[in-house]
């Protein structure tokens, strides 16, 4: 499924989890440097667009766009593999956990490249998978989303990036997948999932299965016997990593 159909499909109530985690954004505006012109592509609603630049957003679902709040950067239809700019018409462009709907990786961070002069990247390593409880424990299926897709390194390699770690906070405001990892009991939240691709992406016997199986670990004490490291935690390591070019 496209990255559009997908959020057209799932986007309806995104906006009800989903919101700019300031910690994250501060890392990846950091990283945008000294930029004016922005790029965001696979925009969504616009959550960690910065604030005081010119801003242009990217967004193939129509169901994503008319959810963007009034005053929100203006925003192209059209995807990440084909960005109808000139070469070098931007400072930066950024792209926030979307590079794992594109149909061609490479091919839209090579477009990135092109448009812009700076390039910054959200996204996950893969290989890192069972750094997250939910998915060594509960979702095994999480690993084969990524069957055939570009490694992290091949992808850094595209476009002659470094790697930046992203650490998640345990009381994160955006809730992306990862973001509940000392809060397991969001999991169990069907509106909390609704704002996650992945559940749509496994499909609902896989969904189900996770959910039946994480509340009874909670109920019974297991899941907290397994993770009692994270309990004192206040940022986690779970293979998140900004791509800075």
């Amino acid at each position: 499924m496209s990255s559009a159909h997908l959020y057209d499909a799932i986007g309806a109530t995104y906006t009800v989890t989903r919101r700019t985690e300031p910690r994250i954004a501060e890392q990846i505006w950091t990283a945008l440097g000294d930029a004016r012109t922005v790029l965001n592509v696979g925009a969504g609603t616009g959550s960690y667009e910065p604030p005081g630049l010119d801003v242009t957003a990217v967004e193939p679902s129509a169901v994503m766009r008319a959810q963007r709040p009034a005053g929100a950067a203006p925003c192209v239809d059209a995807t990440a593999e084909s960005l109808p700019f000139e070469d070098q018409s931007f400072d930066a462009a950024m792209a926030f956990a979307t590079i794992e709907h594109w149909q061609d990786p490479i091919t839209g961070l090579r477009e990135m490249r092109r448009v812009a002069r700076r390039v910054v990247v959200f996204t996950c390593d893969a290989s890192d998978a069972e750094l997250f409880w939910l998915n060594r424990d509960y979702l095994p299926e999480f690993a084969g989303l990524w069957a055939g897709r570009p490694s992290l390194t091949e992808l850094v390699g595209a476009i002659g990036a470094r790697t930046e770690p992203v650490l998640v906070p345990w009381d994160c405001a955006d809730g992306f997948y990862h973001a509940f990892w000392r809060r397991p009991e969001a999991y169990l939240d069907e509106h909390v999932r609704r704002g996650m691709s992945i559940w749509a992406r496994v499909g609902p016997d896989a969904e189900q299965r996770a959910v039946h199986s994480l509340r009874d670990d909670l109920a019974s004490g297991r899941w907290a016997a397994r993770n009692r490291d994270l309990s004192g935690l206040d940022a986690a390591e779970f293979g998140l990593r900004l791509l800075i070019a």
